[in-house]
């Protein structure tokens, strides 16, 4: 059984399918995105695996209660947690304001801190677990007009670190942090075309690269805790 939280659209979807084809039963967690929760849920059954929707603002810890504790009630056991829930904004420095760091600390570290910790709950008691957080290539670089951004996700990448050896061994704590990565929906605008132009292979990454690797995580990497698998194409390459 897994739980991706934000999974109703973009790269959350596309983790909960990839895990749904792999024979993954899932939890499809959304806070507004209920739509698009409801149609990745009829997708992923028609694999013949089970999928429910839950929503929940992760950034809410009574909200994350609730819902893992429906988790355990409904089904038992929780083998796989994936905290990709978060959010992204464009300020500058001096635009910066309290609620603005609030709401990003909040989403991007409180809630998959909190996800952690009940998942955790429940995987101590089976003997067995292991949590993907999705970070950022903004964890590890300086991004001006996103430090509050950049902040919380280098935190969620320390955090990664610092529960894989408290959770240890029974349950694996790794991370994936993606680079650029493009939608169907974007526009090739300049923007983008410049931000390409800065990666060595070439191309924006998708939302499949980082699923498969979730996946890679969940199902061949017995032996990765508190690793930080950078997905971006090379663009990190000092």
């Amino acid at each position: 059984m897994a739980l991706v939280t934000g999974a109703g659209k973009r790269i959350g979807r596309a983790i909960a399918l990839t895990l749904g084809r792999a024979g993954a039963d899932l939890i499809v967690n959304y806070n507004q995105s209920r739509q698009g929760a409801m149609a990745t849920v009829e997708e992923i059954a028609a694999m013949g695996v089970r999928a429910v929707a839950f929503r929940a603002d992760v950034s809410r810890p009574a909200q994350v209660a609730a819902m893992f504790r429906a988790v355990q009630k409904r089904f038992g056991r929780l083998d796989l947690l994936v905290n990709n829930a978060g959010i992204f904004f464009a300020r500058t420095w001096d635009e910066l304001e309290e609620k603005d760091f609030d709401r990003v600390l909040a989403a991007n570290l409180k809630g998959p801190f909190f996800c952690a910790q009940a998942a955790a709950r429940m995987m101590m008691r089976q003997g067995a677990g292991n949590i993907v957080n999705i970070s950022s290539l903004g964890g590890l670089q300086a991004w001006p007009s996103y430090m509050h951004y950049c902040a919380s996700k280098a935190a969620l990448i320390s955090l990664t670190r610092t529960l894989a050896r408290a959770l240890a061994p029974i349950i694996r704590v790794n991370s994936v942090a993606p680079g650029s990565i493009l939608f169907p929906d974007e526009e090739r605008t300049a923007a983008v075309r410049k931000i390409i132009r800065g990666i060595p292979l070439g191309k924006g990454g998708t939302a499949d690269d980082i699923a498969q690797t979730v996946l890679f995580l969940a199902t061949h990497s017995d032996f990765i805790t508190g690793q930080i698998i950078v997905v971006d194409g090379g663009k990190s390459i000092p």
